[in-house]
């Protein structure tokens, strides 16, 4: 459903978000291998976010990812979904048909209509906090 971008996006987000938490910033290295993505193509994907200004970049030796505590809790998941994938996900046709609307519907139309309008609510109403403490509180740790 997410694209693969969207997908690692999320997965770092979520990452860069956990050590955050605990007062870390994280490195390119770091996330790439936590994430499983190849540290070039997490480069361009931590580009967006930073320049749409989800997460921070410093340089330096003690430089690295982190997004600003106060941040935590207002950043939603929509909000980096449509940063890396934009609305396409709540768009177009679950089969992928060009033609396929309510007057020409293909047989999966409503069910996914349906489905994307509660993915949409789920996005709209889950911020990364609440993912960290979801983690925490059954105490998984990080397996992204």
């Amino acid at each position: 459903m997410f694209s693969k971008t969207c997908e690692y996006g999320l997965r770092a987000m979520i990452y860069i978000a956990q050590q955050s938490n605990e007062q870390n910033r994280v490195s390119l290295v770091d996330i790439a291998e936590k994430i499983n993505s190849p540290a070039p193509f997490t480069a361009k994907i931590l580009q967006q976010l930073v320049k749409n200004e989800l997460i921070k970049s410093n340089k330096g030796p003690t430089g690295g990812f982190e997004i600003e505590e106060a941040k935590l809790n207002l950043i939603k998941l929509s909000d980096i979904v449509n940063v890396l994938d934009g609305d396409s996900i709540y768009q177009g046709c679950g089969l992928g048909l060009k033609e396929c609307n309510e007057k020409e519907p293909c047989p999966l139309h409503f069910k996914f209509v349906e489905i994307r309008e509660k993915l949409k609510i789920m996005l709209e109403n889950t911020s990364l906090m609440n993912l960290i403490n979801d983690v925490d509180s059954i105490n998984l740790g990080v397996k992204l």
